[in-house]
């Protein structure tokens, strides 16, 4: 059931936006060669500590994983998509990075995630990067009252199949609320004009999943979590939660 929420509720929600953004820009400073997923995972619990809010990740048991989940962030380097666990690894310079993160206030979730590298990029990987925050930003235009869900999924999918890469199917956006993952789900590509009318109230969060080897075929890791590019190619992940409002889109998790 799709739950649409009140400007109080969207309030808190921005609330917790803020928090989420906070965390992702304190890994990011922490981020270089040497240092462990552990421990940015450990910066990010701080922060959202810190806010008076809890982790939305940490012991999230959804069906498809067979443990709860361990972490603060999920943390994916290189070939991994998404739902990475963070672990002892080091990170080295050239690695392209993805961290998801979300926090509860008062009842309400919010979820971000942001690519980048240690170390410059190389040009590669700066184009992947661009243009995934590009197709987050395609998205997040197209979420407008009086529009469909479909318009959001085609236009970041458009970007996308456009730069030649693949898109990993049945993982995507998806409605967030009192909990991190409600209805809609928001695909990373789809057909303008059909779907769920986005009406005020409607928060979503739109993330879209690059690989950069073209090919939309993953393998899952054997912790059952982190999605891997099965050619070994490299992948970038943005995301915001975004309300469908009156006025158009509003990012909650804008910092």
């Amino acid at each position: 059931m799709v739950e649409l929420k009140t400007a109080d509720e969207l309030a808190v929600m921005r609330e917790a936006g803020r928090i989420v953004a906070a965390a992702l820009a304190a890994v990011r400073a922490e981020a270089r060669a040497g240092v462990t997923l552990l421990e940015l995972d450990a910066v990010a619990a701080d922060v959202i500590r810190g806010a008076g809010a809890t982790s939305s990740f940490l012991n999230y048991h959804p069906s498809f994983a067979p443990t709860p989940f361990p972490g603060v962030i999920c943390a994916s380097v290189n070939e991994v998509i998404v739902h990475g666990i963070p672990d002892g690894y080091r990170l080295r310079d050239g690695d392209l990075v993805s961290i998801d993160c979300g926090a509860c206030l008062d009842g309400f979730h919010g979820d971000s995630a942001i690519t980048f590298t240690i170390g410059p990029p190389s040009s590669a990987d700066a184009t992947l990067m661009k243009n995934t925050e590009a197709a987050l930003e395609a998205g997040v235009a197209a979420a407008r009252p009086g529009g469909r869900l479909g318009d959001v999924s085609a236009a970041v999918g458009e970007v996308g199949r456009g730069a030649g890469y693949g898109i990993p199917q049945g993982f995507g956006g998806h409605g967030v609320g009192r909990r991190m993952h409600e209805d809609p789900s928001v695909p990373n590509e789809g057909r303008s004009g059909r779907g769920l009318p986005l009406r005020p109230g409607l928060v979503i969060a739109i993330e879209p999943m690059f690989m950069a080897g073209g090919r939309d075929r993953f393998v899952t890791k054997p912790d059952g979590w982190a999605l891997c590019t099965a050619d070994g190619s490299r992948a970038a992940h943005f995301e915001h939660t975004v309300a469908v409002t009156e006025n158009g889109p509003v990012v909650l998790t804008a910092p």
